[in-house]
């Protein structure tokens, strides 16, 4: 043997030398902390798709949050549409409320107004405010106190002048009335 075929240890290049447990070493398996390149390819595949997959989870609430502020501002629209559109006419129902309380409705102005209050009322306008209802400010304007009441509990609408109307929980028109205050003490 010469000096060229040996090892620094003096041993030959081809022999395997013995391993702690006394086998021979022949090919050493990578240690835990050295990683092969299948290996490497592999965690590198599972971090892109964890990434593609947060970035479709990601993409998904976006969409479906989207699809809501659609569906709220087509709704917000609708609704906005229908308060313009009957809004004037609270008016023409109140001068229908006045022809009643003079005398009875017959005729073809009877169904016309029937079919109007019908058709309006099917859009979402709600008539309220009746004499005996608690007075509440957000729906209810007062136009005068006429005194006190020791029949009522708490300030009371005793006379409306006008209805009000209401679409959705939306207020059209307060209610204007005449309101009572309970009798202290």
């Amino acid at each position: 043997m010469t000096e060229e075929n040996l090892t620094p240890e003096g041993e030959q290049p081809d022999q395997a030398a013995p391993s702690p447990e006394g086998e021979p070493a022949g090919e050493a398996e990578p240690a835990a902390d050295e990683a092969t390149p299948e290996a490497d390819e592999l965690t590198v595949t599972k971090i892109a798709l964890e990434e593609r997959t947060l970035d479709l989870q990601r993409l998904q609430a976006e969409y479906l949050n989207y699809k809501r502020r659609v569906e709220r501002d087509r709704e917000l629209l609708r609704e906005n549409a229908t308060y313009t559109a009957l809004a004037p006419i609270v008016d023409v129902l109140d001068t229908i409320d006045r022809a009643r309380e003079h005398e009875p409705l017959d005729g073809g102005f009877k169904a016309t107004a029937e079919q109007l209050e019908r058709v309006v009322s099917g859009l979402g306008l709600v008539k309220f405010g009746a004499p005996g209802d608690a007075f509440d400010p957000t729906v209810h304007e007062a136009l005068s106190h006429i005194g006190t009441d020791p029949e009522v509990e708490v300030t009371t609408c005793k006379v409306v002048a006008k209805a009000g109307y209401k679409i959705g929980e939306r207020v059209v028109r307060a209610a204007q009335v005449l309101v009572v205050d309970p009798v202290e003490g």
